[in-house]
């Protein structure tokens, strides 16, 4: 069951990764090394046709080796984070302050994590 949640999870990521090259605000570097990583836990099948990949490969392998994000991707990723999390605070947990302050939390040790990378030039 583990398996098949990650091959699934592992595809809707592909999906936005893919709609990350075309899209300037959703980020596909992020989505490809999640699918990545669900593939490498589920099927190794999938994860080599997924590095091997002529045009999505290069990112992943350029994050393993280098462990660097590019600048745009670090913009794009953390300006994205706090729009949906002050979204959710806004809208969907108006009076849940708990709910609130554990967003808050989690997007500031995102943003420390995603700033903590080395960015590429």
């Amino acid at each position: 069951m583990k398996r098949v949640i990650f091959i699934s999870i592992g595809f809707i990521s592909l999906t936005l990764g893919i709609l990350g090259l075309f899209l300037p605000i959703l980020p596909t570097t992020p989505f490809l090394l999640l699918s990545a990583f669900l593939f490498s836990k589920s099927s190794d099948g999938l994860y080599y046709k997924l590095i091997n990949h002529p045009k999505l490969g290069p990112y992943i392998i350029d994050f393993q080796e280098n462990k660097c994000i590019p600048l745009r991707i670090k913009i794009i990723s953390v300006t994205t984070l706090w729009t949906t999390i002050l979204l959710s605070i806004i809208f969907a947990l108006k009076n849940q302050q708990i709910g609130q302050i554990l967003l808050l939390i989690i997007a500031i040790g995102v943003t420390i994590h995603i700033l903590s990378f080395k960015t590429k030039k």
